[in-house]
């Protein structure tokens, strides 16, 4: 039998179970996990400037492709604590991590030694295991079996702990003769798909409800074909978003208090079923539940059975994954369509895409300092359906996610759940690593960007281009806004008087200096009639030079996003909306009035 190293051996695991890139920070205490690394090659990594920059790009890599696991890695105590806000926004959103911390010898890891932690235990609870081995010999079962949790059920992120002393003891193991275990998946059954066509074919304006779990589960060319064969229209859910394009014609719009449509909130509000599938009934797509869930019928299909019931009780619950459900869904549906047995549902599909056309925001305005709606009509004429979008929380994300449009799942990459500030950043560089074929483009809020701008000397460092809007007012703009039912407007402006670049004015920070300093390129731009070729140019510096390129956007400081602060019935547009073609002419649909 080979004899290694229980760290040489969790590397080989690594490389049989699939992982090619890892993104860390090596200190003492996990140096001999990093010297196996180098021993073994096969796994490309990614130096990070902050450990919790490494755990967002092992998220962002993971988001990227189906079969993806992002690594990411930290010696012991605080480069632990600090991955913690990634297994959180890991776990928020169903995504599989592996986070890899060293730790204080095992003889001492009670005595207070140096950086010595109990993170398994800090760790729980944003995790589907955390563990700290402490007998060598079990590195490779608990390896294994941290694959085995990541794939099976609802995916989530693990934490496997090392002492030094277990890294470093030698082990039999043979990589060989290594076997993934499979992963365990529910499975709906035929007559649970056949109760709830019943029910959906019952219904005279039915809507699915299109959630991030489809997308994990690689079956969105499936809901898709179950949506054409029954002629059902899809409001898909800020994690869904993708999951059949923006301009498909059963594309019913995103619903919501915050990220959504006005046309999808009407829509909804005009329908008697909805079969939820993969989602999780998040309160910001919901909103108050009286108002969500009256008049209509509910079924829902989620992989945690768990899940379903948890916010509200649905009318026939069915725990399966996506995929598995999907498949049913289709293969029922086709015989059914072929015994003539499907409800025409052309006038209800249709309808959802009169309102479509008429129930849009305006994005064109030619104001200077510009407001945030043209930037991202803009950004609809820059960056073309295969662009992969990445970003976090804030008005930016609220507005972008109201006004861009995207084509094809997981093209955008959003942390839902948990909103980290900083998560932007490093997502990108994970996202821009896994697939660097494909256009990625961030958005950013200024206190966004600010808050891990360091990780951009690591796509200067490694080469790593896409491009980064920057929306700036020097606001907390979200915090600001909900300030406002509380009367107050404190502690959320973040300008100031730049004294080495006095032509910002109250701007502040001199985000394109900052980006230089940090090996990128960053372009400035104060008029809205510049932001195209602002664009465009900064795609070419991206691919010229391999690295990231920020667009600073200057905006007015005070833009009212649309939002409601209760019910999906009663959103506040703060801005005028769209009364002719000309205020919104990038909208999926020509504006009809």
């Amino acid at each position: 039998m080979p004899r290694m190293t229980a760290a040489r051996a969790a590397v080989e695991i690594l490389k049989r179970e699939g992982v090619t890139n890892a993104f860390g920070v090596p200190g003492a205490a996990i140096n001999p996990f990093y010297a196996a690394l180098k021993g073994a090659g096969g796994i490309d990594h990614t130096l990070a400037r902050h450990v919790e920059g490494a755990s967002h790009m092992a998220e962002g890599y993971t988001r990227t492709h189906p079969d993806n696991i992002g690594v990411c890695i930290g010696t012991s105590g605080p480069a632990g604590t600090d991955m913690i806000t990634g297994l959180y926004s890991a776990i928020g959103d169903s995504i599989p991590i592996l986070c890899i911390t060293g730790q204080a010898p095992t003889a001492v890891i009670q005595k207070e030694d140096f950086q010595a932690v109990d993170i398994a235990s800090i760790a729980k609870p944003v995790t589907k295991a955390a563990t700290t081995v402490m007998e060598a010999a079990q590195v490779p079962g608990v390896f294994q079996q941290a694959f085995h949790l990541m794939r099976s059920g609802r995916p989530g992120p693990v934490l496997i702990d090392l002492p030094i002393d277990v890294q470093l003891t030698e082990i039999e193991f043979d990589p060989e003769t290594y076997e993934p275990l499979p992963a365990f998946k529910p499975a709906a059954t035929r007559a649970q798909v056949e109760k709830a066509l019943t029910l959906l074919n019952e219904s005279e304006r039915p809507l699915i409800v299109a959630g991030g779990g489809i997308i994990n589960a690689d079956a969105s060319e499936l809901l898709v074909e179950f949506a054409e064969l029954t002629g059902t229209p899809v409001v898909p859910t800020l994690m869904g978003w993708g999951i059949l394009a923006d301009d498909h014609e059963l594309n019913a719009g995103m619903v919501g208090l915050q990220t959504s449509h006005r046309y999808g909130n009407a829509n909804f509000l005009e329908s008697d079923f909805v079969l939820g599938i993969g989602n999780r009934w998040a309160n910001r797509h919901t909103g108050k539940l009286d108002v969500y869930t009256q008049g209509r019928k509910f079924v829902h299909v989620d992989i945690e059975p768990t899940q379903i019931g948890k916010i509200f009780a649905p009318d026939y619950g069915i725990a399966s994954d996506a995929k598995a459900a999907l498949e049913l869904f289709v293969e029922v549906a086709r015989e059914l369509k072929a015994a003539g047995k499907l409800p025409d549902r052309g006038d209800w599909a249709a309808s959802t895409q009169v309102r479509k056309a008429q129930l849009q925001r305006r994005t064109h305005f030619d104001d200077v300092p510009m407001k945030p709606q043209r930037v991202y009509e803009e950004m609809n004429k820059a960056f073309g359906p295969e662009t992969r979008y990445v970003t976090t929380i804030g008005l930016s994300q609220i507005a972008g996610a109201q006004m861009l449009h995207v084509y094809k799942p997981r093209h955008w990459i959003n942390c839902g759940q948990a909103g980290p500030l900083g998560w932007t950043i490093p997502a990108a560089l994970g996202v821009a690593t896994a697939d660097p074929e494909t256009p990625v483009v961030a958005l950013s809020g200024d206190y966004d960007f600010q808050f891990m701008l360091e990780e951009l000397a690591v796509g200067a460092q490694h080469k790593i281009p896409y491009v980064h809007v920057l929306v700036n007012n020097a606001y907390l703009g979200l915090i600001r806004q909900a300030q406002r039912n509380l009367d107050i407007n404190f502690q959320v402006n973040l300008e100031f008087e730049n004294i080495n670049a006095p032509e910002l004015g109250v701007y502040g920070v001199d985000h394109v200096k900052v980006a230089e300093g940090l090996g990128c390129k960053a372009i400035r731009v104060t008029d809205p009639s510049e932001l195209g070729a602002a664009f465009e140019e900064a795609k070419k510096l991206a691919a010229e030079h391999r690295v990231p390129v920020v667009v600073e956007a200057i905006l007015e400081r005070i833009t009212n996003i649309s939002m409601s602060g209760s019910d999906i019935a009663s959103v506040n547009e703060w801005e005028d909306i769209a009364t002719e073609p000309g205020h919104a002419p990038t909208a999926i649909k020509p504006l009809k009035v």
